[in-house]
């Protein structure tokens, strides 16, 4: 029996209050630059993350180029997800609260691009048709440190001119030369997008420990990555963590594509599993129990090979060909494919500890509990962690005591987990 500790983590809460008023003075800015013609079309990205405030960000950009004398309409710009359809990539933004009645703008959703030429290292560089027949474009997209590699710039504006935009065509293009050469490839195709296409500005969303919106931030084509660097480092500044470096179990609630691009962020638990790039050095995690799929993720499990351990719950919600689909125009193999399967969460906690050996000193298990990794101020940890985390300068409130517990499902008894996101 184990005792779990609830403690809240202090993490960096910078919030934009006004995010009306930012987005109307951040695109009335750059749109300054641009001599567009009244009634212009314009483009603007809708991804398939669970950006917060996503919603409302979309609808107010629509509301200031329409209100600007402009036609703007919605592009799903995402890759290859959604099943690699435009009614799948329709259904995503949907799923989001994204839909041509709330956000006031139409939504035009094809798979079909345009080959912009290739780059000077023979990369070819596609487009979105709808977008690039357009009169211009507005890139709207949150900026973070990526899930499978480092670079200048990681995912953000660049990743979405690049692989967004690109659908699968140029997504499987970037990809195809492996996660070592991602951040080259993505700067060279999107500065080459840049200057063959009518992009207008990016609107850059920065977000905090907590998940909510810290700023929304313009960014203009002619300073395009030395600014998307820039606030790279300051949102990688805000990004949480967990409370140690060395952990025996972490159970992850819920995984899903609406708390990370991979499922479960990589940059927090320590994994890539990607062939041929080394393992992170920290955190390090000895075995990952995770329990269920979000419904946000609308089936789409891509990250589940970085856990150990799951549950048949978790495999059953499963959309498979989404999963492939995702794992194939990535070439992240390993990362769709199954760990262990236990028909309930008892089962699969229970044999995860099981696992650390029979040596180990039961007093001195570190187990992290989590609801997903994106959210990380609320957590359950074992006495052995809170210890350790004592005798570090991490700023943590204690909450609440109780012992690691199943009901008549075998399910965890007590948990963390957050359902919803905007």
């Amino acid at each position: 029996m184990f005792e779990l500790v609830e403690i809240e983590q202090m993490l960096r809460d910078e919030r934009l209050v006004n995010i009306k008023g930012k987005i109307h003075d951040e695109i009335k800015k750059y749109l300054q630059k641009n001599s567009l013609p009244q009634n212009a079309e314009i483009a603007i990205t809708a991804g398939s993350r669970g950006i917060s405030n996503i919603v409302q960000i979309l609808k107010e950009s629509v509301c200031f180029l329409k209100s600007s004398g402009y036609r703007p309409f919605l592009v799903p710009a995402m890759g290859s997800h959604g099943g690699a359809t435009a009614g799948g990539q329709i259904e995503v933004l949907k799923h989001l609260g994204i839909t041509e009645e709330i956000v006031g703008a139409e939504i035009r959703s094809s798979m079909d691009v345009e080959l912009l030429g290739h780059t000077k290292k023979g990369q070819p560089v596609y487009m979105d048709k709808n977008a690039y027949h357009a009169d211009g474009i507005l890139v709207i997209n949150r900026i973070k440190a990526h899930t499978a590699f480092r670079g200048n710039v990681e995912s953000g504006l660049s990743k979405m001119v690049t692989i967004g935009l690109g659908k699968i065509k140029g997504a499987s293009i970037v990809h195809s030369d492996g996660s070592l050469k991602m951040a080259d490839n993505i700067e060279d195709v999107s500065s080459y997008a840049l200057e063959k296409s009518r992009i207008l500005m990016g609107l850059a969303i920065i977000e905090n420990g907590y998940d909510q919106t810290a700023d929304i931030v313009g960014v203009s084509v002619d300073n395009w990555h030395t600014k998307e660097s820039e606030l790279l480092q300051y949102s990688k500044s805000m990004m949480p963590s967990l409370p140690i470096e060395n952990i025996d179990l972490l159970i992850v609630e819920e995984m899903g594509k609406c708390f990370s691009g991979t499922g479960m962020d990589p940059n927090i638990i320590g994994r890539w599993r990607i062939d041929g790039v080394p393992e992170p050095e920290s955190p390090t995690i000895s075995k990952l129990a995770v329990l269920d799929l979000a419904e946000q993720s609308f089936g789409n499990a891509q990250g589940i090979g970085l856990a150990d351990f799951t549950t048949q719950r978790l495999v059953d919600k499963m959309d498979r060909k989404s999963t492939y689909t995702n794992a194939l125009t990535a070439t992240y193999l390993r990362r769709a494919m199954l760990p262990m399967i236990y028909a309930t969460d008892k089962e699969a906690v229970e044999t995860a500890i099981h696992s650390l050996g029979s040596k180990i000193d039961k007093d001195a298990i570190k187990i992290v509990q989590i609801p997903n990794t994106l959210h990380l101020e609320r957590i359950y940890v074992s006495l052995p962690v809170l210890n350790e985390l004592e005798r570090t300068n991490r700023k943590f409130t204690n909450k609440d005591t109780h012992l690691l517990l199943f009901d008549k499902d075998g399910d965890v008894s007590k948990k963390l987990t957050i359902k919803t996101f905007s």
